[in-house]
């Protein structure tokens, strides 16, 4: 059976067709998928079905490339590089194929263990801004503004989630509701943390833990998530809460900005990690923190739509979920869920154990939870008994030295440096959404990313290596592969937007044009045929060869100049956009991925709405997050107006 459905995965032609016209060959595979899949899947049910992620041919891949760069680069200097790729593919590149293909061969998924090692555990900048990611609360509403209700119902609601996870309970996600998705992202949520490394950080996780840390005003607690057997429930959550609200304990010293150890460079938190938290209370304390099945910070500020400027305010929400006061999140756990003063919520989510869409699916599961299944009294007050005979939380001790505080102060500045270079802009598109985008007969994602390069333009003057995210999980452990969105096509569309002397219909012919490729490299960079995976990987072989190849160091240090990503929403069954349509996430966003360079996540919502999360530095001379969201806003009614069509 596993055999049978492991080479039915295989064939991917059904993404070449047109939706919701497949082929008569489609169906009938299909329904053979649907009869050797079987009718109730666990969570971890198809993980031995999945195929293997495949090797594209090296001239494939090198001829994507040079298409890839054509647009933005000179004819000299494509010439140079074109000359390098040729050169590569016939002398250097097979031998470093060999290799590679040899490993396709006896490893689980050619690229994801050298990707998360080299691209995130190596990496010796700080976490904070540049790889942890976050994501928001409901938007226009806060069902409780009581702040440890609210921490009560959410922590609750996540460890119903990780008791359906330990029981391979939660249904695997599944294209067209039949072709699964690989799975194995999922099982480093709960229970893990990021442990600094002089040369390379390592992901430490346990099986279960039994209790959660928790920091509120420069104090750590341990809290037990269990009483007699059973989970604590919402209501005895809540008080355990209030009670490290209410405690006048003052910090120790040092301990206040200890977490800023984890927001800065990586070196010297794992220097003073050796040096100061191997032994004694400290030990102890550090243990609790990292063993903790995650990490929960009442923060001592409000945030959401307040205020008479309320975009500002959502502005200054994104930027708090993002670094905080960059002492009070813990960004080596795996997540960091943050619950504000006024009850608002959001979490902060460390990226190298997952990608994006696993922690959003724990989201989605968390905030329809807390609202529609758990809910909340009149008074605001989490549902429930009280147990009086629960014990209360512990405060963990620390005796941080003078030395290991100017650690800590070095590690605060580096990353107040950074997180008050970083300009954020949140905002929500209302004049129309994906319903309005399906009567253009098009990709809401390709419609978007088309208005991307359109604002990217118009805001810098020139084009960039585009940088979008997408996922490999029809393969066995496969994370992400690249779609560069800047193409030929979209050039020249946007040039046309551009120049006055060309038609509305020549500008919508090109338009379909670039749509239709853009749809064309998505459905490559799903089936394993991407670009730079694969180069990623070559490049990795020839270090440990220790040869070396000019063409791969001018691929590997090519800036993205926008790198994108949109936020899907997986469980919309768990809300009902019809009747409560406030209540659903506005998505989440993540720092810029280069200094001169934007950051775009999106999410889009329903049929009416889409929320961005616009990120750059205000260092650089060329960006300006507002000015690239007005870009962004007029680039999207400008596209609606070349289809001529209005709003309902």
């Amino acid at each position: 059976m596993r055999g049978a459905l492991r080479a039915l995965l295989c064939y991917h032609g059904w993404m070449g067709e047109e939706h919701g016209h497949p082929s008569h060959a489609t169906k009938c595979w299909l329904a053979l998928v649907k009869i050797f899949a079987g009718r109730r899947p666990m969570l971890y049910s198809y993980q031995a079905s999945l195929p293997r992620l495949p090797v594209p041919p090296i001239r494939d891949t090198v001829q994507r490339y040079l298409e890839s760069m054509r647009p933005l680069l000179s004819d000299s200097h494509f010439q140079r590089v074109a000359a390098l790729g040729r050169d590569f593919e016939r002398s250097l590149g097979p031998r470093l194929q060999w290799y590679l293909t040899l490993k396709s061969w006896w490893a689980t998924n050619y690229v994801s263990d050298w990707w998360e090692e080299y691209v995130y555990l190596r990496g010796r900048g700080p976490l904070m801004v540049n790889s942890n990611y976050y994501a928001m609360d409901f938007l226009y509403v806060t069902p409780t503004p009581l702040q440890a209700a609210r921490a009560g119902n959410v922590v609750h609601a996540l460890l119903l989630y990780r008791r359906l996870l330990n029981r391979e309970q939660i249904k695997p996600l599944m294209i067209q509701g039949t072709l699964p998705m690989c799975s194995a992202q999922y099982e480093r949520m709960f229970n893990t943390t990021r442990v600094p490394g002089v040369e390379a950080d390592s992901l430490q996780h346990r099986r279960d833990s039994r209790h959660i840390a928790v920091f509120h005003a420069g104090r750590f607690f341990r809290v037990g998530l269990y009483h007699g057997g059973r989970l604590l429930g919402p209501r005895e959550l809540q008080a355990q809460f209030q009670r490290i609200l209410d405690d006048p304990a003052p910090p120790a010293p040092g301990e206040e900005t200890l977490a800023a150890l984890t927001a800065g460079p990586r070196e010297p938190w794992a220097r003073a990690r050796r040096t100061y938290f191997g032994s004694g209370r400290n030990q102890d304390s550090l243990r609790a923190v990292e063993q903790a099945a995650f990490f929960l910070t009442l923060d001592t500020t409000e945030q959401g739509l307040l205020g008479p400027e309320p975009g500002r305010a959502l502005d200054r929400y994104a930027k708090a979920l993002l670094h905080g006061q960059c002492h009070d999140r813990w960004f080596d756990k795996s997540f960091t869920v943050i619950v504000f003063r006024n009850g608002k919520i959001g979490l902060n989510a460390e990226h190298s154990w997952a990608d994006a869409p696993i922690m959003g699916h724990l989201w989605e599961y968390t905030l329809a939870t807390d609202v529609f299944q758990l809910g909340y009294g009149a008074d605001g007050h989490c549902k429930g008994e009280l147990d009086p005979s629960i014990s209360p939380p512990q405060k963990l001790q620390w005796e941080i030295p003078e030395e290991c505080r100017r650690v800590i102060q070095g590690s605060l500045r580096a990353a107040q440096a950074l997180a008050d270079d970083v300009d954020f802009h949140t905002f929500a598109f209302k004049d129309f959404g994906k319903g309005l985008i399906k009567k253009c007969h098009t990709s809401p994602d390709s419609f978007i990313q088309l208005a991307l390069q359109l604002a990217h333009f118009r805001d810098k003057g020139k084009f960039c290596l585009t940088y979008e995210a997408a996922m490999t999980r029809l393969f066995r452990e496969g994370r992400t592969e690249t779609v560069r969105s800047c193409s030929i096509e979209s050039c020249n569309f946007v040039r046309a937007m551009t120049d006055p002397a060309q038609s509305a219909a020549q500008r919508l012919a090109l338009f379909r044009v670039a749509a239709a490729k853009h749809q064309t490299l998505y459905r490559r960079a799903m089936m394993g045929a991407g670009i730079d995976r694969h180069l990623f990987c070559l490049y990795v072989v020839s270090k440990y060869l220790g040869v070396d190849s000019p063409f791969l160091r001018e691929v590997l240090s090519e800036p993205w100049g926008l790198s994108t990503s949109q936020t899907p929403i997986q469980q919309l069954e768990l809300f009902d956009l019809k009747n409560h349509p406030d209540y659903i996430s506005c998505g989440g966003g993540f720092g810029p991925v280069d200094d001169n360079g934007y950051g775009v996540s999106y999410i889009i919502i329903g049929e009416d709405l889409i929320t961005f999360h616009i990120s750059c530095k205000f260092s650089s001379p060329e960006t300006d997050a507002h000015r690239f969201g007005a870009n962004i806003q007029t680039a999207l009614l400008d596209l609606r107006a070349l289809f001529s069509l209005s709003p309902k």
